[in-house]
């Protein structure tokens, strides 16, 4: 019987959402942030980051940290999503 790939969870589909959100807001294409998520150490596709924003890959720690770092905001923010003031 071949292994079942990982679900994503209810935090890892608010991280997707909120990631794209941010993402757009900034006026970012999928290949430019993925890029600076590259140009701070942690490697990563334009591939790899469509499907974490649609949720077909989990987002582990790493990439997690990586993406908020490139998007400047703390992890807390993808997990949780953006403040309404």
């Amino acid at each position: 019987m071949p292994p079942r790939p990982l679900e994503v969870g209810p935090a890892g589909m608010q991280a997707a959402r909120t990631i794209e959100m941010l993402r757009t807001e900034r006026g970012l294409s999928q290949r430019q942030l993925a890029g600076r998520v590259t140009f701070l150490g942690h490697p990563m596709s334009n591939t790899m980051l469509s499907r974490i924003e649609r949720a077909q890959r989990r987002c582990d720690a790493d990439d997690l940290v990586a993406i908020s770092e490139a998007l400047l905001v703390s992890p807390l923010v993808l997990l949780q999503g953006p403040t309404t003031t």
